[in-house]
């Protein structure tokens, strides 16, 4: 538009050639804001670290248990699955520090030791130790996207998520009652170029590691579809598709999946943005499975701004809010808007779909 008055204006020579990483643009939308302190309904969070698989000094994510429990009791929080149980001594000791010391808050999932690959043979192996966990006390089974981008048997094949080695493992944790949390791929941008057109191109600048748009590794596609054969061939074992079914850009994909089979789950950790940039489309979906999608946030460790960011995303009708304290938010450029759910759907994505996979935190 043309200004109702000719004028010239000086522009800092500073900012003519400003890098994107400091441009951090204030919203001068005025809309409604309810911050959420504590969630109107108890909380299971299905998707937590607590252990020291993924803990930088390899301690505990966790350092002290008293404190996590007056914040979860702060926060309304009545139980945490714990995702990092892996296998025998950790497993154990995982246990111990949080299943057995505090009943019905906790619930911990093993995980398989894809060591055994190297070995011919590993089909019956994993699934061994599988039905070992479960014995122990696993309650779940965490499988990691290293699945499919990068472990490899004793040939020096890249192992995916439908290789029928595996039938046997998927077959056994649906025999032994282990509903299996999968993790397979990646945010779809991270699998296209690094380029000026790559939404995430900010956040793959400062991690390029994190880019999979290489040949060495299959697909997003391919990855994707891996998983909905796994599901397909296995209908006796419960998955929970994470972070939004794996492929939150598509929900029309999603949806799919739940509508055609119903052993498939869905959690939302670490997509808020994903999902609040599309808010009628997410809310259309809970509401068409609402007892097929978890509640979790997938912080390590525990944060008390995090869970209010994703109980305002749930409970509120706010528009244009920030979906992560960064600045820039490295995981997108966007503000979000809230879902306001009704309260019975509410209910079941807050805590009693977890319940129900996961009985022990019923206890």
């Amino acid at each position: 538009m043309i200004p109702h008055f000719p004028h010239e204006t000086v522009v800092p020579a500073h900012l003519k050639d400003l890098p994107l990483a400091r441009y951090t643009p204030r919203s001068r939308l005025v809309v409604g804001a309810h911050e959420v302190e504590r969630a109107s309904l108890p909380v299971v969070d299905a998707h937590i670290h607590l252990g020291r698989w993924l803990s930088e000094d390899g301690g505990w994510v966790v350092p002290d248990v008293g404190a996590l429990l007056a914040m979860m009791d702060e926060l309304n929080i009545r139980g945490m699955v714990n995702l990092d149980g892996r296998w025998g001594t950790e497993l154990d000791e995982n246990l111990a520090r949080y299943d057995h010391a505090h009943p019905g808050r906790f619930a911990t999932f093993c995980h398989v030791d894809w060591r055994e690959l190297a070995t011919p043979g590993f089909e019956e192996r994993i699934a061994a130790g599988i039905r070992r966990a479960a014995e122990t006390g696993a309650v779940g089974l965490k499988v990691w996207k290293d699945l499919g981008l990068q472990l490899r048997d004793h040939a020096d094949t890249l192992v995916m998520v439908d290789d029928p080695r595996l039938d046997t493992l998927w077959a056994t944790a649906g025999e032994v009652g282990l509903p299996i949390w999968i993790h397979t791929a990646d945010p779809v941008a991270f699998f296209d170029p690094i380029d000026e057109h790559n939404e995430r191109l900010e956040l793959l600048l400062a991690r390029p590691d994190w880019s999979f748009a290489d040949e060495r590794f299959p697909s997003f596609e391919r990855l994707v579809q891996a998983l909905e054969n796994a599901v397909a061939r296995h209908p006796g074992t419960t998955f929970v598709g994470v972070h939004m079914g794996c492929y939150p850009e598509n929900l029309q994909w999603v949806g799919r999946m739940l509508d055609t089979y119903p052993n498939f789950h869905v959690d939302i950790a670490a997509r808020i943005a994903e999902l609040g940039r599309q808010p009628r489309a997410t809310t259309e979906l809970i509401l068409r499975h609402p007892d097929r999608v978890l509640f979790g946030t997938d912080e390590i460790p525990p944060d008390r701004a995090s869970y209010r960011r994703h109980f305002r995303f749930l409970e509120t009708a706010d528009e244009g809010f920030p979906h992560s304290d960064q600045d820039p938010p490295l995981m997108g450029r966007w503000a979000i808007s809230g879902l306001d759910l009704p309260r019975d759907v509410l209910a079941k994505v807050y805590t009693d779909n977890a319940l129900r996979l996961v009985p022990r935190l019923a206890s």
